[in-house]
């Protein structure tokens, strides 16, 4: 098995989205690239520790490679806006890859190359890619946040439309659909 730590705005969509993906085992909403220890998400919100939402995932490299775990991040957010997405605004919201190690690093690398030179998204990629930081598990009432308050506002609004998009873009990688 094999960690990814990924950044690309609230960290409830991204997680929602890696549950249903084939081949991960693990997805665990947190923060990391900050210089606080063991912040809150109060702390985060309030856009002075430096940390990111991000996603934990463990996946299993037999099963899908960490270039389509990559692929699927950049379907399921807009990697060309600097600090936000959509409503959501501040540097706790950044596209944000922490590679582990020097392969993923050079995949990381690849991936991004690739999807500038598709123009998929008509204008340049501000991810920032960034070498293993500390990683800190966000709050308990923040795991698996989308599927226990589907019917929440941010929920039915921002979360649930990106799961749907994965959904259709990817509907040959959903865990049922391989099941």
């Amino acid at each position: 098995m094999e960690t990814a730590i990924l950044g690309g705005g609230c960290f409830w969509c991204l997680d929602a989205v890696y549950r249903e993906l084939h081949g991960v085992a693990e997805s665990e909403s947190g923060y990391a690239g900050g210089h606080v220890a063991n912040p809150t998400y109060e702390q985060i919100c309030g856009k002075k520790t430096g940390h990111a939402e991000v996603v934990k995932l463990v996946f299993d490299p037999a099963v899908i490679s960490y270039a389509d775990i990559l692929r699927v991040f950049f379907t399921i957010h807009d990697p060309t806006t600097r600090d936000r997405q959509g409503a959501d605004v501040g540097p706790q919201y950044r596209s944000i890859i922490i590679a582990q190690d020097d392969a993923q690093m050079d995949t990381a690398r690849a991936v991004m190359a690739e999807i500038e030179a598709s123009g998929i998204w008509g204008a340049p990629l501000v991810t920032e890619l960034s070498g293993p930081v500390t990683y800190w598990p966000g709050e308990a009432y923040h795991q698996d946040y989308f599927a226990k308050n589907p019917w929440q506002g941010y929920c039915r609004a921002v979360v649930a439309p990106k799961v749907a998009k994965f959904r259709k873009s990817f509907a040959d990688r959903l865990k049922k659909a391989t099941a």
